[in-house]
């Protein structure tokens, strides 16, 4: 007897109680699913105790007895699954541990740097990452034991204190070093300012400033750049003066110029020129014109100079062929060269006949040889 269902046929009846079985083994069919999915074993066993108590009580009319065996069936896997469960929780809970650590290891590592030597930029940044991922993990990792939670965060915080009193030493350091940086140089723009009533004749002081503006050091871009725009501009003042004074020049040197260009076209005639007198008496009367003539513009210095170099470089080496052929002590020395060379070479020539004579081929060949040697040296010395 399971029931009554009134104004219904025996059928109809029967089939309402087959369909409350047929729930309650869909219950059974999707905790068991549910079950091999992974739940929590937690949520498992309660289902398994409330599902129990239904099929226990149930006026169903199917295979009670079966659900029962299903649901003790359940109750095993339910133990098995919390003990992996458990183990799996223990797991991620040390390697939410181990992350942690790595976040808070790297922390240190930055606090143990020199300050001297940090990038503060990427210091900075790097630590605000650190933070970020700190964040992250309280939020979407498995929470850790409170102790080493606490743990860790003590060390980060520190790290991060550590991190933080070293920038501001640091920053502050700067900024003293910069502001004597700043000093020094107000007073090299109030000196190179001081210079402008001078003119071309501030120049050389100028470049002094200058070369201590270099010594100076850094004091901060922007700072560094204002002040770098004061100290240029007094400059351009002077070197104005300058190129007023060199335009003024160039105008008045350009006749001198083309007086000079046509000096070196009668000069530059020299380069193929082979007697030496001739050469230099020309030369010499070339230099005493050029160095009346006077200055060039400036831009030209160099380029007229060094074409009348290459000429006096040609007439230079015409002189000094003639001392070597001339001088005593090497002609005596070549003379006597030359008279033990044709000594020599009679000997040799002697030899040479006699091994004709005797039809000796390997005298004949040594002969031969040592006359050509011989014949060498004296072509080699210009006899």
């Amino acid at each position: 007897m399971v029931g009554q269902y009134p104004d219904a046929t025996p059928a109809e009846a029967l089939a309402y109680f087959e369909r409350k079985y047929v729930e309650l083994n869909g219950q059974v069919t999707l905790l068991e699913q549910r079950a091999k999915g992974g739940a929590p074993a937690g949520d498992i066993a309660k289902a398994v105790a409330n599902l129990s108590t239904a099929v226990q009580g149930a006026n169903a009319v199917g295979n009670l007895a079966a659900l029962q065996e299903r649901l003790a069936a359940l109750g095993g896997t339910v133990t098995e699954l919390t003990e992996q469960q458990s183990s799996e929780a223990k797991a991620a809970i040390e390697a939410a541990v181990a992350e942690r650590t790595a976040i808070v290891e790297e922390a240190e590592r930055l606090a143990a740097e020199d300050p001297s030597k940090t990038q503060w930029k990427q210091a900075s940044a790097t630590l605000d990452s650190l933070f970020a991922k700190w964040q992250a993990h309280q939020h979407d990792a498995p929470r850790i034991p409170k102790g080493e939670a606490n743990e860790l965060w003590k060390r980060f915080r520190a790290a991060r204190s550590t991190i933080e009193q070293h920038r501001k030493a640091f920053f502050a350091e700067l900024d003293s070093a910069h502001k004597e940086v700043r000093t020094r140089k107000q007073e090299l723009i109030d000196k190179a300012e001081g210079l402008a009533p001078q003119g071309v004749a501030g120049i050389p002081a100028y470049r002094g400033l200058l070369e201590d503006w270099k010594k100076a050091g850094r004091s901060g871009k922007k700072q560094d750049d204002a002040m770098w725009a004061r100290f240029k501009a007094a400059g351009d003042v002077l070197y104005a003066a300058k190129s007023e004074i060199d335009a003024q020049e160039n105008e008045e040197f350009s006749g001198n110029l083309t007086q000079k260009l046509e000096l070196l076209t009668e000069a530059e005639a020299l380069l193929t020129e082979t007697d030496r007198t001739k050469a230099r008496t020309a030369l010499t009367g070339i230099q005493r014109r050029w160095d009346a003539i006077g200055k060039v513009p400036r831009d030209q210095v160099k380029v007229v100079e060094e074409r009348l170099r290459k000429v006096e470089a040609a007439v230079r080496k015409l002189d000094d062929e003639h001392w070597k052929r001339n001088n005593p002590e090497t002609k005596a020395r070549t003379e006597g060269l030359a008279g033990q060379l044709h000594d020599a070479i009679a000997k040799l020539e002697a030899d040479l006949e006699a091994a004709k004579a005797t039809k000796d081929q390997a005298a004949i060949q040594e002969a031969n040889e040592a006359l050509e040697a011989r014949k060498a040296w004296l072509r080699a010395i210009g006899q």
